[in-house]
């Protein structure tokens, strides 16, 4: 029997849930993204991943029809409760689009990741809405708020996750459960790299920081230059220690006084991304992947539960034969 596990990715960004399926067992037969500094890091990451540089609407899927995963991390703004709340309405709504590879790939699970704000009273009438269109081609849809740092991610961030899945392996998945540690703080996360160019105050910044990092924002093309967020995500930064302003280029040195900035290599590992990881183009351009990334640890968690619903599925169709 074949064990290997099969996957679609759409609107996959810089990696972050396609890195964490990919821990969780399931290889990608195809990426699709749109941003070609996204692609260009994927492809930096996974020369043999075949990437597809589309817009979802344009994007036939045909060719990936009996992949075992459809997997993605559609558009947040729609929905998101920074923005204009448009739903259904917002041309940047991929939804429809992402239903009609559903039905184009017909695979054993789908899971799509999104903002909190999803899951809005203002959103109720459109959520019964893809359950339904879901129901009508075999698949019972639920979602979930998952919060990051329940799965080792040293950030407040949660995140929707929505899994469907074929009506044969429905009750065979379960949520994962959250680690019974708390994560690491930001100081245990980032001391190694404060003090790499040898800042004296590293340790003492370390003890300071001594919380988990508020969400991290990638913003959109159309925001300005690379920091941390908005002036509450500013002062809730300033608390642990840190300059949200901007990011830096280096770490400290070793003389520096005042409140260090966070380097885009920083920022990936509050992301929960691992260091081996790379992000191509320049700094504004590879803190935005990071910054609108979904956390691999948290992809990995919801993976390894839909590879054991659907492997024992497979499990189940192994034929019984008389000794």
């Amino acid at each position: 029997m074949n064990n290997q596990l099969t996957s679609l990715e759409l609107c996959a960004g810089a990696g972050g849930q396609a890195s964490g399926l990919e821990m969780g067992g399931f290889f990608h037969e195809g990426i699709v993204e749109i941003d070609r500094h996204c692609c260009l890091t994927l492809a930096l990451n996974r020369p043999n991943w075949t990437i597809h540089e589309s817009d979802l609407n344009e994007f036939s899927a045909t060719s990936y029809k009996g992949v075992d995963l459809l997997a993605g991390g559609l558009p947040c703004p729609p929905f998101s409760i920074a923005g204009k709340q448009l739903g259904e309405r917002d041309e940047r709504n991929l939804f429809p689009s992402a239903i009609r590879v559903v039905d184009e790939t017909r695979p054993q699970a789908i899971m799509i990741e999104n903002v909190r704000g999803f899951l809005g009273a203002v959103f109720e009438d459109y959520r019964g809405f893809i359950r339904g269109e879901l129901k009508k081609l075999g698949y019972e849809a639920h979602w979930r708020l998952l919060n990051a740092s329940d799965y080792g991610v040293p950030q407040l961030r949660p995140r929707v996750v929505i899994v469907a899945l074929k009506d044969d392996i429905k009750d065979r998945f379960e949520w994962p459960t959250p680690i019974p540690t708390d994560p690491p703080t930001v100081g245990q996360t980032l001391l190694d790299l404060m003090s790499s160019g040898g800042w004296k105050g590293a340790k003492a910044w370390a003890k300071r920081a001594d919380d988990i990092a508020p969400t991290l924002v990638g913003g959109s093309k159309k925001h300005g230059g690379p920091d941390l967020g908005p002036t509450r995500a500013r002062q809730a930064w300033a608390t642990l220690g840190v300059n949200g302003k901007s990011l830096a280029d280096q770490v400290p040195e070793p003389d520096f006084v005042g409140m260090p900035r966070l380097t885009v290599r920083m920022a990936a590992r509050i992301q929960g991304f691992d260091d081996k990881w790379q992000f191509h183009g320049g700094k504004t351009a590879a803190y935005r992947q990071v910054g609108n990334a979904f956390p691999p640890p948290v992809a990995r968690a919801v993976a390894l539960n839909l590879r054991e619903a659907i492997q024992r599925k497979r499990i189940f169709k192994i034929p019984a034969f008389a000794s």
